[in-house]
């Protein structure tokens, strides 16, 4: 909503079209948790996401990280936005059983138990649809 608010107010006027301002967002969103992958006090916290069957959490976080970036950098480039945004949301689909290990085991993240099972798949879902909204409508 502040993205498209700056828009309509003139600030970033790119911003007016609501899709736009959904791309602006969640750039900002997914390259903001993309850099959490890379700082040691956060990247211990996401260490101890990854399900124990999962082999070598230490590439899987710095993996899912690097994807996270590319995709935020995507949503940006008009040429790639909607390759980003569906590569985003199937990211997310796979990220999902980490989020549900974290809120099955009571991680702490961020001196926080990870959020509650349903809490998290709302709002996975919630993001799976911004993303669909910015492939299918974002022209």
């Amino acid at each position: 909503m502040l993205a498209w608010l700056a828009g309509i107010i003139g600030l970033l006027p790119a911003l007016a079209d609501p899709v736009k301002a959904l791309r602006a967002s969640l750039a900002a969103m997914f390259a903001f948790t993309a850099v959490s992958h890379f700082v040691q006090q956060t990247r211990s916290d996401l260490l101890r996401m990854v399900p124990p069957a999962l082999p070598r959490p230490e590439l899987l976080v710095t993996l899912t990280g690097l994807l996270e970036l590319a995709g935020a950098i995507g949503l940006l480039w008009g040429p790639w936005h909607r390759t980003a945004a569906i590569a985003l949301a199937l990211l997310l689909v796979a990220l999902f059983p980490a989020n549900a290990y974290a809120a099955r085991a009571g991680v702490v993240i961020g001196d926080r138990r990870a959020m509650s099972l349903g809490t998290r798949a709302a709002i996975q879902v919630y993001w799976i649809a911004c993303l669909v909204e910015v492939a299918y409508r974002g022209r």
